[in-house]
């Protein structure tokens, strides 16, 4: 390879690939492989939201459009949100991304920057750490307490012991990824206490908001309870308009719409215009005909969400038998999302016992040490599958987990 012809910035020769995207690479396009290791179903986006993105397209909406996006979306968002949690939401706090990724990106080039830190509630997705890390910021790393039996807990104190002088944001994700971890509502007030109390931003991140198990509860008004069925808690239903919130949320998962790429932001009022500027600077916003896809997954797409969520609590419970039987594992049943992440006994180095398992198990698993500290000495499973490939996916992982 030859080489640059000038030198990029320190922070960015640095990034390093993730420990996910070197066992995808290693085992990618393997038909002989079971790929549990990203953050994706199995099944494609469903036929009606395809066709409504699909009758947008003929009609010619393929043009620039609201950078922000379309006033249909973003009404949907609201109107959504309002139903799902039974609070008021206003449309003008909703700003269309280009994928939940880019959105949080967007949110750090707006409030971090040399000098500055982001404190960063750990085992989190590691695409968090690398935004910081491009925006030239510095990741403060808050690790979730490991349970003995298994599972995770917050220590509020170092929460609040994190942040100091430099801290910009306070960036924490519930129900979480890789952990299933899940915020209760006190925990939630009390953060957000912290946050206005040391003028950072609180950055959350709900996007598998509708994957809740175990104890979920009906959130929203009486009436929309049965349209709307279960979520997480959400800092939503604690904040008022005009607090330093913002929550990241995506159509990629209870959609099935990874592909994509479409996410949003539900912001303070006054944040419109910076993220109007930014994404004027980064995409000029989301393509038009897909919008009306997303309008239609909103407004027409809650049975497949419910659908798709009981067959993940299904496919985590099997999953969750399965592993609790093997004598090398330690692990809790998840609350949400559809990760299982469990500790594996004598394992010191995840990344390569994961490669191992790619050639000895055929199975794809992501390795724990990708997901930042407190991660080590775990792997996470996507079990967002039909039971039968996670049956044989524990077929295959029990000769090396329970030997």
């Amino acid at each position: 390879m030859s080489e640059l012809p000038a030198p990029i910035r320190a922070n960015i020769a640095s990034l390093e690939t993730s420990g996910i995207a070197k066992v995808f690479e290693l085992g990618f396009g393997r038909d002989d492989l079971i790929p549990l290791w990203v953050g994706e179903g199995d099944r494609p986006t469903p036929r009606f939201i395809c066709e409504a993105a699909t009758a947008a397209l003929n009609a010619g909406k393929t043009f620039y459009t609201h950078k922000r996006g379309i006033p249909e979306l973003r009404g949907a968002i609201a109107e959504y949100t309002a139903g799902l949690y039974g609070i008021h939401m206003d449309p003008d706090r909703i700003t269309v991304t280009a994928s939940g990724m880019n959105g949080i990106m967007q949110v750090l080039q707006a409030i971090a920057g040399p000098g500055d830190n982001v404190a960063v509630v750990t085992p989190v997705w590691p695409n968090i750490m690398s935004a910081v890390q491009i925006v030239g910021a510095q990741v403060k790393p808050v690790g979730l307490d490991a349970l003995p039996e298994g599972g995770f807990r917050l220590d509020l104190d170092r929460v609040a012991d994190a942040i100091d002088g430099r801290t910009r944001a306070l960036f924490i994700a519930s129900p979480g990824n890789p952990t299933g971890w899940v915020m209760s509502a006190a925990e939630q007030r009390a953060v957000l206490a912290l946050a206005r109390a040391r003028g950072i931003w609180l950055i959350a991140d709900e996007v598998y908001a509708r994957f809740i198990y175990n104890g979920a509860r009906d959130t929203g008004s009486v009436a929309s309870r049965s349209a709307r069925g279960h979520a997480a808690p959400s800092f939503l239903e604690l904040a008022a308009a005009d607090d330093p919130l913002i929550v990241v949320n995506s159509f990629s998962k209870a959609w099935a719409m990874t592909g994509w790429r479409m996410g949003w932001l539900t912001a303070p009022p006054a944040l419109g215009d910076v993220l109007d500027r930014l994404i004027e600077f980064n995409t000029s916003g989301s393509p038009h005909f897909l919008q009306y896809g997303c309008v239609t997954a909103l407004r027409d797409g809650e049975p497949f969400v419910r659908e798709t969520v009981e067959r993940c609590r299904r496919g985590g419970e099997l999953v969750f038998q399965r592993l609790s039987a093997m004598r090398r594992v330690r692990v809790a049943r998840p609350q949400g999302a559809f990760y299982i992440f469990f500790a594996v006994a004598g394992m010191d180095d995840s990344l390569a016992f994961a490669k191992r398992l790619v050639d000895q198990a055929k199975v794809g698993l992501a390795p724990g040490s990708a997901f930042g500290p407190g991660g080590e000495g775990h792997l996470r499973l996507c079990f967002a599958s039909s039971a039968g490939r996670l049956a044989e996916a524990m077929d295959r992982l029990a000769p090396v987990l329970d030997g």
